[in-house]
């Protein structure tokens, strides 16, 4: 499943150079970071409100996991914009993998 997510890294990346008008990615891109940033926010809304209403039936599964796959794609491209990917992330989940949450929380304090 990694080969997907490098996938739309080298697609996103791809896009840094695209025109606005020829590409979404490209024109969140030329509004900046305060813009992906809402985009990530309101995926994160609709996540959760699709989360909320959940009662395990095909069409709330449908959109639920749509929901999050809009988040995950808006997330990828803030981390893009912030010349970051999900290599980044999944080092962090990588090491973390195995402790307590508890014990990496209380760590993470320090």
């Amino acid at each position: 499943m990694t080969q997907v997510l490098d996938a739309l890294r080298s697609t996103l990346e791809q896009r840094k150079s695209a025109s606005a008008e020829d590409s979404y990615v490209a024109s969140l891109y030329a509004k900046g970071l305060n813009k992906i940033l809402e985009k990530v926010a309101e995926e994160a809304a609709e996540t959760l409100l699709a989360a909320k209403d959940y009662q395990g039936g095909k069409d709330d599964r449908e959109a639920l996991v749509g929901e999050v796959a809009d988040l995950w794609f808006h997330t990828m491209v803030m981390l893009s914009h912030l010349d970051l990917s999900h290599e980044d992330v999944l080092e962090v989940l990588e090491q973390r993998f195995g402790l307590s949450g508890l014990v990496e929380k209380a760590a993470r304090g320090q």
